[in-house]
């Protein structure tokens, strides 16, 4: 169950349709989700708890027909491919696409290559491809290099509009967030007809965050639901009798015990129908830091956080191609930047509700070494926000 099924309505402003990235126009979310084995960490031979997603931005030809764009990095711990291009030239010529960190590699030359068979021969094909990526170490047996090449080809295969499965799916698969189970989730805002009537949309692969810094709609979750009551998986010792790895100074400790509780990233990508010119998709990037800070992220040293922002607005833009545009000048739309706010709101708006909607349908998952990651319960969630005068409130 996602928040506003359990009546947690999060900021003022509406939902679209399905209140998922899916809801600007074009844009089609696909998944590919790698579960196999359980017991003790077997390196190259699993438990895997990993996979990919992808966002495709709009309906035509993504590697050939870029829209404007803007990135922001809160900090720096993380890899997001192919942002020197975004600063650059202000352009997205990909779609993009979210696994672990150790498989970055892999699907980006997966998405380079299903660039170069997709189109004609002799085509002239280049891609910088966007791939982002958040660590499941702990769950999955990353150093296992499990996804492929086919995965990605898979998550895009399934690529479609429409409601965007959440949770422990695709490249969320095997993440932990404010030390409950994390994962993806998505959220989106449209702004009323006074302000333009556009749409944002967020999807998130959440993996960050302390227990105890956990706050929904201002409310301190995390510290009402301590680790003592529900476990934290960063806090657990093997207990399927894995050898320990070493720490580097002779010490062997269990991956559980050799990173602080709360280690890891979060990758947030906005997208929105209205007409902007890269600054402002830049703008709108930086507001993904306020929703995210609205659920007590901190931003610490080994986080990388890195948000992306999209807009479908303007289209036919020079080919992203080596063959020359003969076209001389263009006309583009751009919003005045006084006019910007309303869409600001709704990125802090949705990227909040989309980190809460990760947390509450990613349920629980035991992975490597048997550490168990909990899933938030939402009933819960719901008794402890009405003791702080939050009670449930109706919204779609």
């Amino acid at each position: 169950m996602r928040a506003r099924d359990h009546g947690i309505v999060l900021g003022l402003l509406e939902p679209g349709p399905f209140n998922a990235i899916t809801d600007v126009a074009g844009v089609r979310v696909g998944h590919c989700t790698l579960v196999l084995g359980d017991g003790a960490r077997d390196v190259g031979h699993g438990p895997i708890r990993t996979g990919v997603t992808v966002i495709v931005p709009h309906d035509g030809d993504t590697f050939t027909e870029p829209v404007f764009a803007g990135c922001h990095r809160l900090n720096g711990n993380g890899e997001l491919t192919g942002l020197e291009w975004v600063r650059e030239s202000g352009q997205l010529c990909s779609p993009v696409a979210l696994t672990n960190t150790h498989s970055v590699g892999v699907v980006r030359d997966a998405l380079v290559a299903h660039a170069a068979r997709t189109h004609p021969p002799g085509t002239d094909c280049w891609s910088l491809p966007v791939v982002g990526e958040t660590w499941d170490g702990l769950l999955n047996d990353i150093n296992g290099f499990h996804v492929r090449p086919e995965h990605l080809d898979a998550a895009l295969d399934a690529a479609a509009p429409g409601p965007v499965p959440e949770g422990a799916v695709g490249g969320g698969t095997g993440m932990v967030c404010h030390e409950f189970k994390g994962g993806i989730g998505t959220a989106s805002r449209r702004l009323p007809a006074e302000a333009g009537g556009w749409t944002v949309g967020a999807l998130v692969q959440a993996n960050y965050g302390r227990r105890e810094l956990l706050r929904i709609d201002g409310v301190p979750v995390g510290s009402e639901i301590p680790v003592t009551d529900v476990p934290s998986p960063w806090r657990q010792m093997p207990a399927m009798g894995a050898s320990p790895l070493s720490d580097g100074v002779g010490r062997g400790l269990p991956i559980a015990g050799r990173r602080p509780p709360g280690s890891g990233s979060v990758i947030i990508v906005l997208g929105t129908d209205a007409p902007l010119l890269p600054h402002q998709c830049e703008r709108v990037a930086q507001r993904a830091g306020l929703g995210l800070a609205r659920l007590g992220s901190i931003a610490g040293n080994s986080s990388g956080d890195l948000f992306l922002a999209f807009a479908t607005g303007n289209r036919d833009l020079p080919r992203a191609s080596l063959d020359a545009d003969p076209r001389r000048e263009l006309t583009i739309r751009y919003l005045n930047d006084t006019t910007l706010d309303p869409l600001y709101q709704g990125a802090v708006e949705a990227t909040e509700e989309a980190i809460v909607n990760a947390l509450l349908t990613a349920g629980a998952m035991t992975g490597c070494d048997g550490i168990t990651a909990h899933g938030l319960d939402g009933e819960r969630v719901v008794e402890i926000m009405a003791r702080y005068g939050r009670g449930p409130r109706a919204g779609r």
